[in-house]
């Protein structure tokens, strides 16, 4: 049995399980180890409650203290969950042959990556091969409206699902950043009519990307994932979009139809 998160409004939630997943989703995103009186205003549980709940996952292994054993972050179950996730997920197996032809092709950092929520994750990838390049990290969570595989994943979805999604206000990661709605409406529009998505230094100064849906093996359902490629503006000249293009473009032939290129099963 799977639970839909469109039933969530109709489902009773377990208290202390939505403040356990609480918790652990705020120290993925943190930097820093947290302390309790820093979790507890950030997430809005009680101290005396919260202290329960971190000293159970601590002693589980979801959580780590630092010496002190005042300050929190995540334990090494959490990577284990995550990596055992990528591990077995059906879309990261088929891509992989992609992503090395892909890269094979350019030398440049490739992305996959999923919607989820009003961000981007990085679910696989491979680095360039150039000194200088992208940094990224599988697991990164980015905005949407701020990176080449969020916005191929908008332009699949009508403007009213698209509002939907994001928050009101669009925040800023770089000075290109689009944060006006009419403009990023205008360029998931020019997305379309391409067939892929460019991020003009939007989420990384220095840096374009190109990206493309991949079809969603659910029948009649938007994308949930796309490919990307990312190169420093420093490599790009003047036939460099329309040859990322053909190879994306290529790159979903190849994953749509593994057979055609001696990869079918």
């Amino acid at each position: 049995m799977s639970l839909d998160h469109d039933q969530d409004d109709a489902f009773p939630l377990v208290k202390s399980a939505s403040r356990a997943l609480e918790v652990l989703e705020a120290l993925a995103v943190s930097e820093r180890k947290q302390s309790l009186p820093e979790l507890s205003s950030r997430l809005s549980i009680p101290k005396s409650s919260l202290h329960g709940i971190l000293k159970t996952m601590v002693h589980r292994g979801w959580v780590e203290t630092d010496e002190s054993g005042l300050r929190f972050g995540l334990g090494v179950h959490a990577l284990f969950v995550g990596t055992a996730y990528i591990d077995r997920d059906d879309v990261v197996a088929r891509a992989q042959q992609v992503l090395d032809w892909l890269s094979d092709q350019l030398g440049e950092t490739i992305h996959l990556g999923r919607i989820d929520g009003r961000d981007v994750v990085y679910l696989a990838k491979r680095d360039s091969t150039y000194p200088i390049r992208l940094y990224s990290a599988i697991g990164r969570r980015l905005p949407l409206h701020a990176t080449a595989l969020g916005k191929a994943l908008l332009s699949q979805r009508n403007p009213e699902t698209v509002r939907a999604l994001l928050p009101t206000e669009l925040p800023q990661l770089t000075p290109s950043t689009i944060i006006r709605w009419s403009e990023l409406e205008r360029d998931l529009e020019r997305t379309r009519q391409r067939g892929y998505s460019i991020d003009n230094e939007e989420n990384s100064i220095g840096i374009r990307c190109f990206a493309i849906p991949l079809p969603n093996p659910r029948s009649g359902r938007a994308p949930t994932d796309a490919l990307s490629i990312s190169i420093p503006m420093v490599r790009l000249d003047q036939g460099t979009e329309a040859h990322c293009a053909r190879l994306l473009m290529e790159a979903r032939d190849r994953y749509a139809h593994p057979e055609r290129y001696g990869n079918g099963h």
